[in-house]
């Protein structure tokens, strides 16, 4: 096998949790650029003409649309029978699907802690387990988290973010021990600075803004397209060795 064709997705069908925009919308396009055929699931993903699914649909892959309320634990169940009912054996999962709520700690209700935990990290860890349970049977998968800075450091205002990034990291680690002499590979992609929804906030604070771009040697603000790159590696056969590991892409701010 050459090292350009250990890129090549073709064949191969990839499930993109919380696909709809940002980062999620960047991985499925990559993915399908690569040669994926993609099913998207978010919250609110419309089950027909979404824009990720026209982009998609023009690159010339499938798509199929699902939408998921990762809050709830019954309905992420549903989500992974439903795959199954449908006929749909991922050979890729992205755990994309998150969400953030910023309070001090001191004024950070019980609530916003239990609804980051249960969509950061509790979510992710069943659909990795429901979904990784027929990649152990096939005896292949490639499974992707989407981490965060906060998996190594403790940001501000944000404990149960932290808490939930910090926990994607050491369930990357553990689901690589137990699946990696199973054809399995599990890693995780963790996030810099990137001009999404989640960052608005950060974005439209001048001092904030100011101080996240003076640390970052390259100067700017990650993208979604950032993630095209990484994220094919560790979804093709070029990562077989590659198991347990946090790729970080950052424009260079965890070397500072």
């Amino acid at each position: 096998m050459s090292i350009l064709s250990s890129f090549d997705l073709s064949g191969k069908t990839a499930v993109v949790t919380g696909c709809k925009r940002g980062i999620g919308r960047g991985v499925a396009e990559a993915l399908a650029q690569a040669g994926a055929d993609i099913v998207g699931v978010s919250a609110t993903l419309e089950l027909e003409g979404s824009a990720v699914e026209q982009s998609i649909r023009e690159i010339g892959r499938d798509f199929k649309a699902y939408q998921c309320n990762f809050k709830d634990r019954d309905a992420v169940c549903g989500f992974a029978a439903q795959l199954e009912s449908d006929g749909v054996q991922p050979d890729i999962l992205v755990n994309n699907a998150g969400t953030i709520k910023r309070a001090p700690a001191a004024e950070h209700e019980d609530a916003l802690w239990d609804e980051v935990i249960d969509v950061n990290l509790s979510s992710q860890f069943i659909l990795s387990r429901e979904i990784g349970r027929g990649m152990i049977a096939r005896g292949r998968g490639k499974i992707i988290f989407t981490a965060s800075l906060l998996t190594f450091q403790g940001g501000i205002t944000v404990p149960g973010y932290a808490a939930s990034k910090g926990g994607i990291g050491q369930l990357t680690k553990a689901l690589a021990n137990e699946w990696a002499g199973k054809g399995l590979n599990v890693n995780a992609i963790a996030p810099g600075y990137i001009a999404t929804d989640n960052t608005q906030a950060l974005q439209d604070d001048p001092e904030r803004s100011k101080a996240i771009l003076e640390r970052i040697p390259q100067g700017r603000w990650g993208t979604p397209a950032d993630f095209a790159g990484p994220s094919v590696f560790l979804a093709s056969s070029a990562s077989d060795y590659v198991n347990g590991e946090i790729l970080v892409v950052d424009g260079g701010w965890m070397g500072r």
